[in-house]
């Protein structure tokens, strides 16, 4: 194996980044332009690299440390970014996107938390087996939704759809009006099994962070609802506020398990 392409090396192949240029938490948009959204809401940040999809750049939000890194569209690349980005210390990952709603009471501009993913793309697969569950870490969850409340964002948590294609695998028409088989009933099977909304890269990042022992979750913008046909790109930002103001909650979350002893947070647990 050429040196350059090594997965233990202290810079990366394909982030270009190393152990002293990220924090511990990471904020994962798909869009690389994505990135000056985010650090716009922080205190400071500088860009630490930029190489493909993958721009990454590191600051702090109301003093905690706190990395972007975008990911670029679809699970392989997603699964590249965490490989990496765990390889060098970062141990917490919170997906920021946009996603498609389908339930009729969800509109444009809402967040959705995701509690867990139905596995309808293929990076997880090479993972582990098929029914394996993809969730999301329970205390990111807490702190996406503290956070939500707090900045007033209305938002849904529940389950995520992730495919690997933006056309067939979520329903909609190809080139032509090529139809995908059993795509006429994708979006309403989905919604009867409550299935919050349809994005492409949380099932590979819970799955992939569960295995390694990670603590991961998500939190997209909905710019579409495909059940009332409304559309619009709306609430990019709230989505990036929440997630760095819930990576500002864990810190002190996981101040406070250290003053207590307990390796979990847990409701019997409190922030000031």
């Amino acid at each position: 194996m050429n040196d350059s392409e090594d997965p233990n090396d202290e810079v990366q192949y394909h982030l270009e980044v190393g152990p002293a240029d990220l924090a511990d938490a990471v904020l994962l948009p798909g869009n690389p332009e994505r990135v000056d959204k985010v650090t716009a809401l922080w205190d400071d940040h500088e860009e630490k690299a930029y190489h493909r999809e993958y721009r990454t750049a590191t600051g702090s939000y109301d003093g905690t440390p706190i990395s972007v890194t975008s990911t670029g569209i679809g699970s392989p690349s997603a699964a590249i970014a965490v490989e990496e980005l765990a390889r060098v210390g970062a141990d917490t990952f919170i997906r920021v996107g946009s996603c498609g709603a389908i339930q009729p009471e969800m509109d444009v501009g809402d967040l959705v938390i995701t509690s867990g993913a139905v596995r309808q793309e293929g990076t997880s697969k090479e993972y582990v087996r098929e029914d394996y569950p993809a969730v999301s870490d329970h205390e990111v969850v807490s702190a996406l939704v503290a956070a939500a409340e707090r900045l007033g964002y209305d938002y849904h948590v529940g389950l995520t759809m992730s495919a690997d294609s933006f056309y067939a695998g979520q329903g909609r028409p190809g080139f032509e009006g090529f139809r995908a088989a059993g795509s006429d009933s994708l979006v309403e099977e989905l919604r009867e099994a409550n299935v919050k909304n349809i994005e492409m890269e949380a099932a590979a990042l819970l799955t992939i962070a569960n295995v390694y022992g990670l603590r991961a979750g998500a939190v997209c913008s909905v710019y579409a609802n495909r059940i009332t046909g409304e559309f619009r790109t709306e609430g990019e930002s709230r989505a990036a506020e929440t997630a760095s103001l819930a990576v500002h909650l864990l810190a002190q979350m996981d101040a406070v398990k250290r003053e207590a002893g307990v390796d979990r947070w847990h409701a019997g647990l409190s922030l000031d």
